[in-house]
């Protein structure tokens, strides 16, 4: 296995950039470039890394769990009617990850193709923020279940590595009326069930990888990942009640040429 401070390092980039609009997946694929650990075992410790991050979000989103599990009359976004919503937003990357598996894996994970994603995105977030469009979604508890659907369309986008969930995600959520702040925790909470089906469908086909010598790696980039993404998702929230994503777009360009430029 790699060095220990490697599980440091992925464990930060994970945490710090999955849930914001400029891609984990593709800072992983540079940062596992960079470092010399790629291979099927550096793509199933990925996975539980992401595990570290999607962890963070039940934690601080408990509240909102438990109200899917035991509904909250003062609530709408709970119980069945919440999980319907969550249905709705995942079904679509579902299907159509589940029939391109294969060749995403075999052509998008490049870091070319990851540059391109990350650019393209830049593009949509400078497009979708110069629309100013009115929002008409104030709360979690107002998301109807077309723009869940609809929210859920647009995550489809994130199959390709490079483009970010949560861009495409807070983008969909912004283009079909909800308020930023709205969008991104919607898409924070969203992220939940379709990223635990992924992770934990690769991670069941691979941990033999793994020896019991792996687990002190294992674990570090774990919880340095859940303390990370925890961190990253709390100040991503207050930075939206004051800024635009423009400054992400800005940076996915920025980054995008340095890949085409050095890798």
């Amino acid at each position: 296995m790699a060095p220990w401070y490697v599980a440091i390092i992925l464990g930060i980039v994970e945490g710090l950039t999955e849930f914001l609009p400029i891609s984990s997946t593709g800072h992983l694929i540079i940062a596992g470039n960079l470092l010399d650990f790629t291979g099927p075992k550096a793509e199933t410790f990925e996975i539980v890394i992401q595990l570290g991050a999607i962890l963070a979000v039940v934690v601080l989103y408990w509240d909102r769990f438990v109200g899917l599990l035991f509904p909250d009359k003062n609530r709408k976004f709970s119980g069945i009617y919440g999980l319907w919503l969550l249905f709705l937003t995942s079904l679509p990357a579902s299907i159509v990850g589940l029939l391109a598996h294969g060749y995403i894996k075999e052509f998008l994970f490049s870091p070319f193709t990851v540059a391109v994603a990350l650019a393209v995105g830049a593009a949509l977030i400078f497009i979708v923020e110069g629309m100013n469009k009115r929002a008409v979604t104030h709360s979690l508890d107002e998301v109807t279940p077309k723009m869940a659907f609809g929210i859920g369309l647009f995550q489809c986008l994130a199959l390709w590595p490079g483009f970010s969930r949560s861009a495409s995600t807070i983008m969909g959520g912004m283009l079909l009326g909800a308020k930023r702040t709205v969008a991104a925790e919607y898409s924070f909470i969203a992220a939940v069930p379709i990223m635990f089906a992924a992770t934990g469908y690769d991670f069941l086909k691979n941990y033999k990888l793994f020896e019991s010598s792996d687990l002190v790696f294992l674990l570090i980039g774990f919880i340095v990942s859940f303390i990370s993404a925890w961190l990253a998702i709390k100040g991503f929230i207050v930075l939206l009640g004051r800024l635009t994503l423009r400054p992400f777009a800005v940076y996915r360009v920025i980054l995008a040429a340095l890949i085409l430029l050095f890798l």
